[in-house]
């Protein structure tokens, strides 16, 4: 959802890329989210770290606890060759996993809505601050 909120919103000033520890599809209740709002991430997909790994990007975000330990992208020491990509600074924002959310499928939803404005929100914060600079 944060990779497609920020192509959305600032697409004309960031590229936003996902990845995970393992390539995976998005989740079918972040599609119909998205959908909500009118965007569309139904082609996206979580990359692995390595289709990145001669590039040093100037900002790395990670947004949940789990890929803040376990990410490789996290890496910003920049002088040493590395297998997976590495960045310039690296901010991190927990979010909820709304993946993990248990319940009917209307209150797993509501879950989903709830992180992705929270995402929202915080991208419009940070990102704003950042252009200002």
């Amino acid at each position: 959802m944060a990779e497609g909120l920020l192509r959305a919103i600032y697409g004309d000033r960031y590229e936003a890329y996902s990845a995970g520890v393992s390539a995976t599809t998005v989740n079918p209740h972040a599609i119909q989210v998205m959908k909500e709002i009118d965007i569309d991430i139904s082609n996206q997909y979580s990359k692995t770290p390595k289709e990145f790994q001669d590039i040093i990007f100037d900002m790395a975000v990670t947004v949940c606890d789990r890929a803040k330990v376990s990410c490789p992208i996290c890496s910003t020491n920049l002088e040493i060759p590395a297998e997976y990509p590495r960045a310039r600074e690296v901010i991190h924002k927990s979010f909820e996993d709304p993946a993990a959310a248990v319940g009917s499928e209307e209150e797993q939803l509501r879950v989903f809505r709830r992180v992705r404005d929270e995402i929202k929100d915080w991208i419009l914060h940070t990102f704003e601050k950042t252009l200002q600079i």
